[in-house]
């Protein structure tokens, strides 16, 4: 029986830091995957475990019995079943409301849904100090019997912490991947009753199974949101995604949804927002040509909307998409179009794939966003290194950051780290958004270049209007040189602290509403 027991441990440990990763998710489809998030889901989930480990404890001390145990992981099975079926109500009203920024509705539901995982996780919390004290017939091993029960707890949460993220949510589901969990330990749990107190006592827990079957076939097939347009949505091992249409276009979403990652609409290529604004990094360069561009990277393909841009206006150019998801190229092939046939979609980190392509740009574009924050590793003179390395000598970046209405810190510290390696840089500001795009040239350029570009271009029609319209908008929108500020660097570089310490500024002094 005591094999038994530490098979129980490991299994309860395993599915502990399963509901919490399962929670993270859950909470990260609507409210997004910021720090302040995963500190409030971290920090409760403890306090409900420090809550399981003094109740079991006493309780323990109070009934050592393994039937007693075995009760308390079935309970913990059964109420951890339900919840993203209990959760799912909540949480679709919550997207509604970040949708419309209902800070009343949206915090009652945060509060609401990690109520729900209370009572699990706190039963989950009992099972090593109970389990203790029913190993616990030699108090001179004392320590040895505990240390084993933890490090076999360990070693299941250790299995918990992969097993959900990058097997099962990926390829069932948020809900399923809770029920799948929560069945596998309510059977550990219902064999270790009967084996230790005979199967008789199992018949009246049998109903728990039943009733999570059940409500896995009559809820199941629930949408995780339900937004106006919605016509297609997924999980992937990075991501909630989401695509919407409205008037004929397309529109991926991530996560929270608090942004647009991708647009597609066969009619135009003229969206709005930052993809097209890349273009005209180059056109710094004097007397540069569309047709002189051949080659470009995108760090952040997404649905590939840039791509599409790119290879209307530059009719010679190849394209190495960069992208970590390949649910999202998934997705993009089968709502956006992205087929093009100079487009190499090269699935794994920006980065990591940046440094070992073997090409050398025109234009390295770097929109990885992931709401609200830039991957910190893509902010560094490491990585703008890489990108000096893969430029051809009069190549251009061009980087996607973010701002508040007051706030240019983000930029500030880009633009003075990316100063440390290009010679020129300039920031113009995409109207009616919190988006600016930085762009650096390798060798020495000008304003006036691009003034010059614009009008020769403009005079000798014949360039694709999509690139007049957004050399027209960068310069109509050039800001002055930014701040000089801290270089960030792979040892340090507080985007993260950055990003937070900016949102909470604006969310405190700013006008909530304008965020949209």
């Amino acid at each position: 029986m005591r094999k038994y027991l530490y098979f129980a441990v490991f299994i309860s440990g395993m599915t502990s830091l399963a509901a919490e990763f399962g929670a993270a998710r859950l909470l990260g489809n609507v409210f997004g995957s910021s720090n302040p998030v995963w500190a409030a889901i971290i920090g409760l989930i403890l306090i409900y475990l420090t809550l399981g480990y003094f109740l079991g404890g006493h309780w323990a001390d109070r009934s050592p019995h393994p039937k007693t145990l075995y009760w308390i992981m079935a309970w913990a099975a059964f109420t951890l079943g339900v919840v993203p079926y209990a959760a799912g109500p909540v949480l679709r009203l919550a997207a509604n409301a970040f949708d419309n920024i209902q800070i009343g509705i949206l915090a009652g539901a945060f509060v609401s849904v990690m109520v729900l995982f209370t009572v699990p996780i706190t039963l989950m919390g009992m099972v090593s100090p109970f389990a203790i004290r029913l190993s616990m017939d030699d108090t001179g091993h004392a320590g040895n019997t505990a240390g084993t029960i933890y490090g076999v707890s360990t070693i299941g949460s250790f299995i918990g912490t992969f097993l959900p993220t990058l097997v099962l949510i990926p390829t069932i589901g948020t809900t399923r991947t809770f029920l799948a969990f929560s069945l596998t330990l309510l059977l550990v749990a219902l064999v270790g009753l009967g084996l230790s107190s005979g199967w008789r006592k199992v018949l009246p827990g049998l109903f728990m199974p039943i009733a999570l079957v059940l409500l896995a076939i009559i809820a199941g097939r629930a949408a995780i949101k339900s937004s106006n347009g919605q016509i297609f949505e997924t999980e992937s091992a990075y991501n909630y995604i989401q695509v919407l249409k409205f008037n004929g276009t397309h529109y991926l979403r991530l996560n929270d949804g608090q942004g647009v990652h991708s647009e597609y609409n066969p009619q135009t290529l003229e969206y709005g927002g930052p993809w097209q604004q890349f273009l005209v990094a180059p056109f710094f360069y004097t007397d540069r040509q569309p047709a002189d561009i051949t080659r470009i990277a995108i760090v952040g393909l997404a649905a590939g909307t840039t791509a599409d841009q790119a290879a209307a206006v530059f009719p010679n150019v190849i394209i190495d998409g960069f992208e970590i998801d390949p649910k999202i190229v998934q997705v993009g092939r089968a709502y956006f179009d992205m087929n093009l046939p100079n487009l190499n979609v090269i699935i794994g980190d920006g980065r990591w794939g940046l440094e070992k392509s073997s090409q050398k740009y025109d234009l390295i574009c770097v929109d990885a966003y992931r709401p609200p924050y830039i991957p910190p590793q893509m902010t560094t003179r490491e990585f703008f290194q890489i990108a000096v390395d893969h430029l051809k000598p009069d190549g251009a970046l061009a980087i996607n950051v973010g701002r508040a209405p007051n706030d240019r810190r983000l930029i500030n510290g880009l633009a003075t780290t990316i100063g440390t390696l290009f010679p020129s840089m300039y920031v113009m500001d995409i109207p009616n958004t919190f988006n600016s795009i930085l762009y650096a040239t390798l060798q020495p350029t000008s304003e006036k270049n691009l003034q010059d570009n614009l009008v020769a271009f403009m005079v000798h029609p014949g360039t694709n209007s999509l690139l007049t319209d957004s050399i027209a908008l960068t310069w109509t929108n050039l800001q002055p040189a930014p701040q000089h500020s801290l270089v960030f660097t792979d040892d340090l570089s507080p985007i993260e602290w950055m990003t937070n310490n900016l949102i909470l500024n604006f969310m405190l002094h700013g006008d909530i509403n304008t965020l949209k």
